[in-house]
């Protein structure tokens, strides 16, 4: 029996001449936090829309739990919990009316949760929706999500709004969630989040899926920060294939290496005889920017 939770097959998705998706392929097993990151315009959005049955693809096929999204949609959101980056909510009922009422539209709920996660996100259910800022519009869907007995959380830039205080109690509910075995899909353009968070993501440049994979798997599309400090000088370290922006300071020598020029740079460095040494993997941040041209600095 498969395990994957979210399939997507050649989704094409056309809005007059713009073709918002071309071809997008994803694959979300059981227990597992996916992320789904890229700029705003590349997709994002229009894919979970799909994937949750509030638009219909030109093409391609997307399931949830092995039912069609589109036709069997209101069988599948029985099992999941959706989150969208911006909530319009019902002025003249209370924050704490439209989570129950969010709750009740699922398969069961934790009242004992409930309480506990109003508490952690500092939230006030007493107030009417009308008078709320955006981040407590944010705190509604939240609340109402990870209080439900979901098998499935969808969540397009969630923490939208939020401070990061916040930001690090959700960060807790995913967490919580992942460790009973649900499954998470994650679109944010936070990516020190998706990068604490997820097991494996996406990245979708102009409706297309451009890379897909670990973290690791992905850290070669991007290059490594060396801060060294020798006993002689090095040289010709410009020079050298794979290395680049080489700079130096109170004598420390800092440079940008691609994964695989690292073990010829070592040679070198360990010939002028290295006194301290710092080499740091690219964090998401750098892999996405190499993704679409964008030189740091």
């Amino acid at each position: 029996m498969s395990n994957t939770v979210i399939k997507a097959e050649g989704l094409v998705k056309t809005f007059g001449k713009v073709k918002a998706l071309d071809g997008v392929n994803l694959a979300v097993e059981q227990g597992e936090v996916y992320g789904f990151i890229g700029p705003n315009g590349a997709g994002k959005s229009t894919t979970i829309r799909i994937l949750i049955g509030a638009l219909k693809a030109a093409s391609g096929k997307a399931s949830i739990f092995g039912q069609d999204a589109w036709r069997d949609a209101v069988d599948i959101h029985k099992r999941i919990a959706y989150v969208p980056g911006d909530m319009n909510l019902w002025d003249n009922l209370t924050g704490g009316e439209i989570i129950d009422l969010f709750i009740r539209l699922r398969c069961g709920s934790d009242k004992k949760y409930r309480e506990e996660l109003i508490e952690k996100f500092d939230f006030d259910p007493t107030k009417k929706s009308g008078t709320y800022s955006k981040g407590n519009r944010q705190k509604v869907a939240l609340v109402a999500a990870f209080a439900s007995a979901a098998d499935l959380y969808i969540l397009d830039e969630p923490t939208s709004g939020l401070d990061p205080l916040m930001e690090l109690v959700f960060q807790e509910c995913v967490a919580k969630v992942k460790s009973e075995g649900k499954t998470v899909l994650l679109s944010s353009h936070i990516l020190s989040e998706v990068e604490k968070l997820c097991d494996r993501l996406s990245i979708i440049r102009n409706g297309k899926i451009i890379d897909t994979g670990t973290l690791r798997e992905l850290r070669h599309l991007s290059r490594n920060n060396v801060t060294v400090e020798t006993e002689k000088p090095i040289p010709q370290l410009s020079d050298m294939g794979g290395v680049f922006d080489v700079s130096e300071t109170a004598g420390e020598v800092t440079f940008h290496v691609d994964s695989d020029a690292i073990g010829a740079v070592m040679s070198v460095l360990a010939n002028a005889g290295i006194k301290h040494i710092s080499v740091t993997p690219p964090t998401l941040e750098e892999l996405f920017l190499s993704h679409y041209g964008v030189k740091e600095g």
